[in-house]
């Protein structure tokens, strides 16, 4: 059995990192497809090396385009790669142009597809991110549903329950086997003169966010009036587009620490010694919540309700005054939540599983 898995933005990188060192460990014949979709493969041959992750065997450098465009080319490219290559299973993860084109390709192909972190919904159809999950989910064979809720979700959708399996996301793994790594390589609070537990960290990407004046208007509002409220550093590496954004539409803002993008490991150390995270990242709504940070969504709902329930998020929107009035909410809470997306060992349930079951 040959597994080959395809990627092409960093959270899909993150994200696969245990199911790649599970497939070493184990001696399993596999090799990566990196799309480029994000980023050029140069830039990105750095984030495999800080993650000690093994090179893609294969690279696309898709790039940027429309929707259309990028879907084409990666089904273009992946098809080509899989004719030349051969695999029995196709691996792909989340809800980028990359999972679905990887997952149609591989379908045409005959080849069985994989979806890990399957059956997410915000049931929000205006995100390209949740109708690229709902069509990944249709024609994947396995079906690796994080937890019981996301199961629930493709169960309503008529998907055969024979094809799901409940494994973890593998975002826990991620989040532990990468925090060791970030303890011997970097050391972010130092480098920005930051204590623990004394700054906010905030992200802000999405396209429905940052591409709408009101909307961005609205968070950076937000993040002043925190600032006036509690006079601690509120540390912001900006996205290029949001920064893009920002002087498009000629917005100003004060008591906001900008920086560059920071590396994952970097973010993963700032996530981990927050007071307090502000994001519109589905990843580190997940990333914050087992790390026992608080969490503010600057979005109107999330696919990751698990979140909401054990109390580690609270959806904010990008109303100004409900954005101070959720962070104090969230300040005021016991950090004691269940961490409700796995133990840390579901790289290895998944790749278990697809022994067991790949020719049934």
């Amino acid at each position: 059995m040959k597994i080959a898995i395809i990627l092409g933005t960093r959270p899909e990188i993150i994200k696969m990192s245990p199911v790649i060192r599970e497939c070493e460990k184990r001696d399993i014949p596999y090799f990566i497809l990196h799309t480029g979709q994000h980023y050029s493969y140069d830039m990105d041959k750095i984030f495999f090396e800080k993650l000690e992750l093994p090179q893609p065997k294969y690279n696309l450098n898709v790039g940027s385009g429309t929707h259309a465009e990028q879907t084409g080319k990666i089904m273009i490219g992946v098809e080509k790669t899989l004719m030349k290559e051969g695999a029995d299973v196709v691996l792909v993860q989340g809800d980028t142009n990359t999972v679905l084109a990887g997952a149609l390709a591989a379908t045409k192909l005959h080849i069985k597809v994989g979806h890990v972190e399957a059956g997410l919904r915000s049931y929000d159809r205006r995100m390209p991110e949740e109708i690229n999950r709902i069509l990944t989910d249709r024609v994947s064979d396995y079906l690796f549903a994080p937890t019981e809720k996301a199961k629930q979700n493709l169960l309503r959708e008529g998907i055969d329950e024979n094809k799901i399996f409940v494994t973890g996301n593998t975002i826990v793994d991620a989040v532990y086997q990468n925090l060791e790594i970030a303890k011997k390589k970097v050391n972010v609070l130092k480098d920005l003169g930051l204590k623990p537990k004394e700054y906010f960290l905030v992200t802000a990407h999405r396209q429905e966010n940052v591409d709408a004046k009101e909307r961005l208007k609205g968070i950076l509002k937000g993040l002043e009036l925190i600032y006036e409220e509690f006079s601690i550093p509120i540390i912001f590496p900006m996205h290029p587009r949001t920064r893009k954004r920002v002087k498009e539409f000629g917005l100003t803002f004060n008591g906001v620490v900008v920086t560059n993008p920071v590396g994952f490991l970097e973010f993963l150390q700032l996530e981990a010694n927050a007071k307090l995270v502000l994001t519109d990242s589905g990843g580190a709504q997940e990333e914050s919540c087992i790390l026992k940070v608080p969490c503010v969504t600057l979005r109107d709902n999330t696919e990751r309700p698990e979140t909401l329930e054990v109390g580690s998020n609270i959806l904010a929107g990008t109303r100004p005054k409900r954005i101070v009035e959720s962070v104090k909410t969230m300040l005021n809470k016991e950090n004691k939540w269940e961490n409700p997306f796995g133990d840390g060992k579901t790289g290895e349930r998944i790749i278990k599983l697809i022994e067991n079951n790949f020719g049934k």
